[in-house]
């Protein structure tokens, strides 16, 4: 791995070495940037010389970037971001994630219970660990599903936007009428009920104590 030697300073400086070497951070956050930038300039099919024109920042100091030789400074990334229409934050993300995430119906993952009367359709990329996931949840009528309980802490947070649902805590039930929402600890048994004859729509957040890296 290339350890990163000089700092950019802006598009229009020249780079200056560093007094000492790099930190193990300093050279994660490099090959990071680097790893990214290759990635979005693919995924956008620009030659170097074409996010040049479109960013500001010289072809060189794009290289060098690229090949994780320097580090940009935040205005030189600036630069580069607006000439690649993402956030800046896309540089440093380790989940390759653009800032923004399509996620068609048609490719969505989605649960099945044993009788097919409930139903969970992620609405979050499921390729990565999510410190909070969204799932959008149809119960058939009459049919329920049980959890034994997830880990510590994770709670859960859902809103009925059609039908009815019975949410059973422990020995504990509530009722909940479409718009109704309701917020609990989902690290304890817990049950969906649908007790009408028409079909619940549900969306939930589940949200775990800490990132899931």
């Amino acid at each position: 791995m290339t350890t990163p030697t000089r700092f950019l300073i802006t598009s229009d400086e020249p780079p200056f070495a560093l007094p000492e070497a790099v930190t193990q951070e300093d050279d994660g956050i490099g090959q990071r940037v680097a790893s990214n930038l290759q990635r979005l300039r693919a995924k956008r099919q620009l030659s170097l010389d074409a996010l040049a024109r479109a960013s500001g920042v010289s072809r060189a100091m794009l290289a060098q970037v690229e090949s994780g030789r320097s580090v940009p400074s935040i205005r030189v990334l600036c630069k580069i971001a607006r000439g690649l229409k993402v956030s800046v934050a896309a540089f440093l993300d380790q989940r390759e994630c653009a800032g923004v995430t399509v996620l068609p119906a048609r490719d969505s993952k989605r649960l099945v219970s044993a009788t097919g009367a409930f139903v969970s359709r992620a609405l979050f990329p499921v390729d990565v660990p999510q410190q909070s996931e969204f799932y959008e949840l149809r119960i058939s009528p009459l049919g329920e599903e049980h959890s034994a309980g997830h880990g510590p802490g994770v709670r859960e947070n859902l809103v009925v936007a059609q039908g009815a649902l019975e949410i059973s805590v422990n020995d504990e039930r509530f009722l909940l009428s479409t718009g109704d929402s309701i917020v609990f600890y989902a690290d304890q048994p817990h049950r969906y009920r649908n007790p009408v004859d028409s079909e619940a729509v549900a969306y939930l957040v589940v949200t775990h104590p800490e990132s899931r890296d």
